[in-house]
């Protein structure tokens, strides 16, 4: 297939776009092997409600500035972020808009620059990161250095840098077999770095077009896992109680760091990520996992309103995804 390569905002809409698309296709598959940090089937699901966030903010955004539409669409859907796989699907996209922010197109170069602020962001925004997670496929990812043997800029060496982004990406997603104690008890892969692997999949058909045998190595990979997946009630660590809590709060740098340790202290898969600067404190973007949501609430509320607040019970996920497979 003959395919124009490009890398400009009308691009990464596409690409946006794509990545919903594709997600909303594979959330049966990664919901089915959500067992960390909690098997609450969702993490298909969030990804998907998540990147549609995004896609329908970057479709009304008026810019050419790639940096800058990936940023506000990556601030959008930290807003409506679900789950710990969306809120750091979000904080990724977020820092890759920034580190791009004045180019009207991408390079392999800032490409690179830009997955690896990505990856350092997500990593960061964690009170407790662990590998065998999303965060293995950014990290793989960022470690992907730009082909020597192309024009230096060209569209040849971005399509060429993103094939091997994908293939990092197919390499890293199995792995995570192995490096959590849950997923080596299922024999699954990590739901969310399959789902981020579906994510810089859309990128690279997206910018370079088809590529069939990298395509097929991805639907393997997709058809293995679904072959594999753990019913619901066969899970280990099957979720027994408690929800999730998702807000918005106005805080300081300091009281930020402050909530974030004592949200640690009474709950975990804490994420704290600025969204958007107000004078000297930020909006932002609060995700835990609680028994009760008063315990959450308890030590937000002291410092700030929380708004946009959402409460999901685990049980009840993992209950209705077993009562759909049933």
């Amino acid at each position: 297939m003959n395919h124009r390569i490009g890398s400009n905002a009308a691009v990464m809409r596409r690409w946006l776009d794509l990545a919903h698309r594709d997600l909303v296709r594979h959330a049966p598959v990664l919901d089915a092997l959500n067992v960390f940090p909690v098997a609450d089937a969702d993490t298909g699901t969030n990804l998907a409600a998540t990147v549609r966030a995004a896609a329908e903010a970057a479709a009304v955004i008026e810019t050419t500035d790639v940096g800058e539409l990936l940023a506000l669409a990556g601030q959008a859907a930290l807003e409506e972020a679900r789950g710990n796989s969306g809120t750091l699907f979000s904080v990724f996209l977020t820092a890759v808009g920034r580190s791009l922010e004045g180019s009207t197109r991408l390079s392999a170069e800032t490409a690179r620059l830009a997955l690896h602020a990505g990856h350092v962001r997500a990593w960061s925004v964690l009170t407790d990161p662990v590998p065998g997670t999303m965060l293995s496929v950014l990290e793989a990812a960022a470690a992907v250095p730009v082909p020597e043997d192309v024009g230096e800029g060209t569209n040849q060496q971005l399509k060429d840098f993103l094939h091997d982004v994908r293939a990092a990406a197919l390499e890293a997603v199995p792995a995570t077999t192995g490096q959590l104690e849950v997923l080596r008890e299922t024999g699954t892969v990590d739901a969310g770095a399959l789902g981020m692997l579906v994510v810089l999949d859309a990128l690279a058909r997206t910018v370079g077009g088809e590529d069939l045998v990298a395509e097929a190595a991805v639907q393997r990979l997709l058809d293995t896992a679904a072959a594999s997946a753990p019913r619901p009630a066969d899970a280990p660590h099957a979720v027994l109680g408690g929800v999730e809590v998702m807000c918005t709060v106005e805080l300081s740098p300091l009281d930020a760091a402050e909530l974030r340790h004592e949200l640690s202290e009474v709950g975990s898969s804490v994420i704290m990520s600025a969204v958007t600067e107000v004078g000297e404190a930020y909006r932002w973007r609060v995700h835990v996992h609680v028994e009760r949501p008063e315990d959450a609430l308890a030590v937000i509320s002291p410092r700030g309103e929380p708004v946009a607040l959402s409460v999901t019970s685990l049980s009840e996920a993992a209950g209705a995804a077993g009562a759909e497979d049933g």
